[in-house]
């Protein structure tokens, strides 16, 4: 059962590490270059999009908490404990900032500057770095400890 478990923290850390890539880094730059896009529907579209992504990073989160207790105990936590937090505090402060001035500027006002957004690209670029970094490190702790030496 453990090996499941850690099989499941492995996968689901490198399904999450695709879907940053592929919405994050990829879809969501790209989608305001289409054509006939306006930025009021880009951002909607983006709304949507990262709102049904956020929901899936609150449940990879859940879920590797709970196959790292229950497979490592508390060992392993700490290597997904970056993109856990900010997850976090994307969903607790970053998101509905964010979420607002989407909704300010479809309503045609324009919010007040801020680096909400930066700071939401930043914190993209490290949760990405800290999963491939905790995915690395916790698949080959897997590996050698059941290599066949052992």
């Amino acid at each position: 059962m453990k090996g499941k478990l850690s099989i499941g923290v492995v996968a689901l850390t490198f399904i999450w590490v695709g879907m940053i890539i592929g919405i994050s880094f990829l879809e969501a730059p790209l989608k305001f270059q289409a054509p006939g896009i306006t930025l009021e529907l880009g951002l909607g579209i983006g709304q949507l999009v990262f709102g049904v992504l956020t929901k899936f990073e609150m449940a990879y989160s859940l879920f590797i908490i709970a196959f790292l207790l229950l497979s490592d105990g508390k060992r392993s936590l700490l290597l997904f404990a970056v993109p856990i937090l900010i997850v976090v505090v994307d969903n607790a402060y970053l998101l509905p900032i964010l979420d607002n001035r989407i909704d300010m500027i479809t309503r045609g006002v324009s919010p007040l500057e801020s680096n909400a957004h930066w700071w939401y690209v930043a914190l993209e670029a490290i949760k990405l770095i800290s999963l491939l970094i905790g995915g690395y490190i916790y698949s080959s702790k897997l590996l050698i400890n059941n290599s066949p030496r052992n």
